[in-house]
């Protein structure tokens, strides 16, 4: 019969397991999908749902008896910021990179094998990448979870990943470990990260990684273009400001960043060099447009 700490884990494991379930869900669920999809006996789910409910975490509509998240998620979400130096920081990046460039710029984390989005800056253009905070895509695929996955080593991205074949979403995805892997080399050596229209047509980025106190990349940092906007002087203008801002992001937090590349990218005349030389190199490179 298990112990009394071996219940208290299962139910916070519970607890987590209805959170992470309601979450991607706008419109919540009932209770007859909770249980079907958690497989929570009843009667413990009811004291759960009854318990979280009370305390704010859950909420139930009384008309369609269908639960969503509560207001102390929300609350709890709020208070991440104040928690994180970095991520005030970053922020603030993410604001400066608008004002620079007007392209919509984002910030991430890696988590398993996706990457989460924690803040977004729009853009004023009418055309502009659709996306929100919270929102979790595949890593292999973005140009934000290559520039993290770029700082693991291949066994490391091999576990987050598994399997050698990885889900193509559009015919310039790295649809294969071997692939991604030889991407993430490059990514390495230059020093920052593409996305070419791998996860969604008609999108390009451009990312850096994002360093803590550590030396870790801890997130990265993407600006996005429609390929209907894309230059050459344009790129170099993002990649340099991008790498610019990450430098400031660890001057302000006092964090030594351990990437030489990023300094070399901060001068103008090396980023549109680089761009130069990506633009003239491999079947991948992005297609400018008229």
């Amino acid at each position: 019969m298990p112990g009394r700490g071996e219940r208290t884990v299962k139910s916070a494991a519970r607890v987590l397991d209805i959170l992470e379930h309601l979450a991607p869900r706008a419109g919540g669920a009932g209770f007859p999908e909770l249980a079907r999809a958690l497989a929570i006996p009843k009667s413990s789910l009811h004291a759960l749902l009854e318990l979280m409910t009370g305390r704010g975490w859950l909420h139930l509509d009384a008309e369609t008896r269908r639960y969503r998240l509560g207001i102390r998620v929300w609350e709890a979400g709020q208070a991440f910021p104040r928690h994180h130096d970095l991520l005030d920081a970053a922020r603030a990046m993410l604001r400066d990179l608008v004002a620079a460039v007007n392209e919509t710029a984002q910030l991430a984390v890696l988590s398993g094998a996706e990457n989460v989005y924690l803040a977004k800056e729009e853009s004023s253009h009418p055309l502009r990448l659709q996306s929100e905070a919270g929102a979790r895509l595949p890593a292999h695929a973005t140009g934000v979870g290559k520039a993290l996955l770029a700082h693991l080593t291949d066994a490391e991205v091999a576990a987050r990943l598994g399997g050698p074949a990885l889900a193509a979403f559009t015919a310039t995805t790295h649809a294969s470990l071997p692939a991604l892997l030889e991407e993430l080399a490059a990514t390495r050596a230059r020093g920052f990260a593409i996305d070419n229209e791998e996860c969604t047509p008609g999108v390009f980025c451009l990312a850096v990684p994002v360093f803590d106190h550590s030396g870790k990349a801890a997130m990265a940092a993407s600006v996005a273009v429609p390929t209907s906007r894309l230059a050459p002087e344009r790129l170099a203008a993002i990649l340099g400001a991008l790498a610019r801002g990450s430098l400031a992001v660890a001057a302000r937090t006092g964090t030594p960043c351990p990437d030489p590349a990023l300094a070399r990218l901060a001068d103008p005349a090396a980023a549109a060099a680089t761009i130069g030389e990506l633009l003239a190199a491999g079947s991948r490179r992005p297609a400018m447009r008229g």
